[in-house]
């Protein structure tokens, strides 16, 4: 039973009881992301979620991690470009520890100099960690040209410049303004009582600010470009994409079952034609990102530089042919088999369902039940299918962003997808 509930803070709580499992899940989530930066925060948002982890007004880092381990529980966060989320997965008897532990990196975190100077290596670290793995930094390259000039496009991470201009004073401003209770959500799914959630939610985090500073979002425009980048690897890197719909739209269904018919499972149609029917590629497949406000889809292929042209060929090939042709039966039931199967194996542990609750929490404000969703998968046609094909998959809608060895001899015209 799901149970949503808003405090007189203002922080949301949402809980689903599992009585079949012995653990529960509970997570923070902040709605503010990478995209509510502005230009010179560029990564401040991922940089105050590590600086979370670095010790409390009470607790040091190691009396956090020695808190945890000591239960046997498990600390996890991350930043996405809408939200980030701080959760805790425990053994149902450990729930109020967990609760006090969350409240504590969350409202009262030290960011004492020295640990920001020390973190700042870490995070730089990572940013060059994208910049040597080059399947990650193609979708970079690709979302920054694709949504140009937006925070969008930007990478989460921030650049060298910005992270490099962070200290403890601008972090605390940024937490001070963002980590509010209109801006946070409190999800938890497992073997629970809500009451008793509420309770002790209610009492952790009585203190917790009810104002910050406002924040507006603005749609980006798409600008489909061809990029390429050359670099010193064993493989050309290919990203290709289109503009796609926002998370509410009302075809987000069959955009789900287009993106798993194009490239989505072992049985798509990229991947059996242009890896098991050709060997041009170990690794292809298609992918769809949503935000409030803006979309998009993206095929992405590893191949050998020689093969840069005959790959994207191929992918702009499959594109024209789910605009002109009627997807079959058998394959439109087996695309929804398999999206169904994925949906329903994925909420099977508590850390799923309790991320599931807090995104329709921040997209839809309610929950959607299991059923209403499959439900919402099953009613897609065939030619809802070729509709949203033909919308998405518009002439000249097609980036390409192209990372490898040498740049390819790629022209508009062979994006052309009619």
């Amino acid at each position: 039973m799901v149970v949503r509930e808003v405090l007189d803070t203002g922080l949301r709580l949402i809980t689903e009881t599992m009585p079949q499992v012995r653990s529960v899940t509970i997570g923070v989530w902040l709605m503010r992301g990478s995209r509510h930066e502005s230009d010179a925060q560029s990564g401040i948002a991922h940089f105050v979620e590590h600086m979370l982890f670095k010790g409390t007004d009470t607790r040091s880092a190691e009396d956090l991690a020695q808190a945890i381990d000591s239960i046997g529980g498990q600390l996890d966060a991350f930043t996405a470009k809408e939200y980030a989320s701080y959760y805790i997965k425990v053994l149902d008897e450990h729930l109020p520890l967990a609760v006090e532990l969350l409240s504590d990196i969350v409202m009262r975190p030290a960011f004492v100099d020295e640990e920001v100077v020390r973190e700042k290596k870490v995070i730089l670290e990572e940013i060059k960690m994208v910049e040597d793995t080059p399947d990650d930094l193609v979708h970079e390259l690709f979302t920054q040209h694709f949504w140009d000039r937006h925070p969008l496009g930007r990478p989460i991470l921030g650049s060298p410049e910005t992270v490099e201009a962070f200290n403890s004073q601008s972090l605390r401003e940024y937490f001070h303004d963002a980590y509010v209770a209109p801006n946070m959500i409190v999800s938890a799914a497992g073997n629970l009582d809500h009451a008793n959630v509420r309770e002790l939610v209610s009492k952790a985090f009585a203190n917790l600010p009810n104002a910050g500073a406002p924040f507006t979002e603005a749609a980006p425009l798409v600008n489909p470009t061809v990029i390429t980048r050359t670099k010193d690897l064993e493989q050309s890197h290919i990203c290709l994409g289109t503009n796609s719909y926002p998370q509410n739209h009302d075809d987000r269904y069959v955009s789900y079952i287009l993106n798993s018919l194009l490239g989505g499972s072992m049985s798509s149609r990229l991947f059996q034609n242009i890896r098991e029917k050709r060997g041009l590629a170990y690794s292809v497949f298609s992918g769809l990102s949503a935000y409030r406000d803006a979309g998009n889809i993206t095929i992405y292929a590893g191949c050998a530089a020689e093969a840069v042209e005959e790959v994207v060929a191929l992918c702009v090939e499959e594109l024209r042919g789910l605009k002109r042709t009627p997807v079959p039966e058998s394959e439109l039931k087996r695309a929804k088999d398999h999206l169904k199967g994925s949906l329903m194996l994925s909420l099977e542990n508590t850390a799923s369902r309790m991320s599931h609750l807090a995104r329709q929490e921040i997209y839809f404000d309610r929950h959607f039940g299991l059923d209403e969703t499959l439900a919402g998968v099953q009613r897609v046609t065939s030619a809802d299918i070729q509709r949203v094909a033909c919308d998405l998959f518009a002439n000249g809608s097609l980036a390409a962003t192209v990372l490898g060895p040498k740049a390819p001899a790629l022209t508009r015209a062979e994006l052309d997808l009619g």
